[in-house]
């Protein structure tokens, strides 16, 4: 296929197809980046209101290989990424840690600003919720819900998209990869970012909690750039999620700030609730997937370990196995 065309169409704005397009458009070639969203970044994100904002998805990221450690301070230089410490507590049974220190990392104005710089040069086309692939015969061509079949052939078509969505985007061109995707679980949560008036006065500013409906609490203005009202973010556990997962957003925002409250939390003056269908993974070690024969492909944190770092990760490698099948570019 990629020695028909090299247009190629990435599927997802995360940090996984952002990493990939980005890896081979600097190789020199022409990359399309596709999602349903309004903006770039995937679970990095942030949710704005008129005098607030909180980072609703991924709270925090941390570095441990030296490839994404190098990017990370690529992104400090920049000042799009800086480091959080914030006073933390654990509720509920204590899970086992190595006792070394975690350096955490929060993009800055919010948790997209990392997804934005990789972003910058790209052709990235949102607003495109891609429902079909359609092979014809140079490569492939793509159909989204808002704006029907799209024009242009691509060489490549790379998902970077939660396993449930790759896996009904594949179903019908290839079963393989379709029931490679499929046998990856995703896990749900449910989200409440509570205004207040005045800062709560709770002796922490983020805490891991194991037991209940919550998971994590964070107090979302003690992170660096942050702007607007006293704002916490407070997320539920994937196993309380899913048991409640078509619960109304209102009972379900009701139940997490009791469980809030139960920690010593005020009760907030408004509350904003969404619901994360794809929050979090059963991570797998198998890495991103390429079928040079077909120029089908995927990448995403559930492919390699989970987490931010997983993403970045696994959008890069795919990158570097598009490319090896391309020797005029390496």
């Amino acid at each position: 296929m990629m020695n028909t065309t090299r247009a190629v169409a990435v599927v997802g704005a995360g940090l996984a197809g952002l990493s990939c397009a980005r890896v081979l458009q600097d190789a020199g070639l022409a990359v399309t980046v596709f999602d349903k969203s309004r903006g770039v970044g995937g679970r990095l994100c942030t949710r704005r209101g008129d005098d607030w904002q909180a980072d609703h998805g991924a709270q925090y990221f941390t570095a441990r290989s030296p490839a994404f450690r190098a990017q990370v301070d690529l992104w400090m230089h920049a000042g799009v990424v800086t480091e959080w410490q914030p006073l933390r507590a654990v509720f509920g049974p204590h899970e086992t840690s190595s006792g070394e220190p975690v350096q955490r990392f929060v993009g800055v104005p919010g948790m997209s600003a990392p997804a934005k710089a990789l972003a910058a040069g790209l052709t990235v086309k949102t607003g495109h919720t891609v429902q079909v692939l359609r092979r014809v015969e140079d490569g492939w061509r793509l159909e989204t819900a808002e704006h029907g079949l799209l024009p242009g052939v691509f060489g490549a078509v790379l998902l970077a998209a939660p396993a449930a969505q790759a896996a009904a985007l594949l179903q019908p061109v290839s079963a393989s990869l379709a029931a490679m995707a499929a046998g990856h679980r995703m896990l749900p949560s449910w989200t409440v970012m509570a205004r207040f008036d005045a800062p709560p006065e709770l002796p922490f500013e983020a805490a891991f909690v194991n037991e209940g409906p919550l998971r994590w609490v964070a107090r979302n203005s003690s992170k660096p750039g942050r702007s607007g009202r006293e704002c916490w973010v407070l997320q539920a556990s994937a196993a309380w999620s899913a048991v409640h997962l078509e619960e109304e957003p209102e009972v379900a925002g009701q139940a997490l700030v009791a469980a809030f409250r139960a920690l010593g939390g005020p009760e907030p003056a408004a509350v904003s609730v969404h619901r994360w269908r794809y929050a979090d993974c059963e991570p797998a070690t198998t890495g991103s997937v390429w079928e040079p024969e077909s120029g089908l492909g995927l990448c995403g944190d559930w492919l390699l370990g989970g987490r931010v770092e997983g993403a970045w990760s696994c959008g890069r490698e795919l990158g570097g196995k598009v490319l090896s099948n391309l020797p005029s570019v390496k």
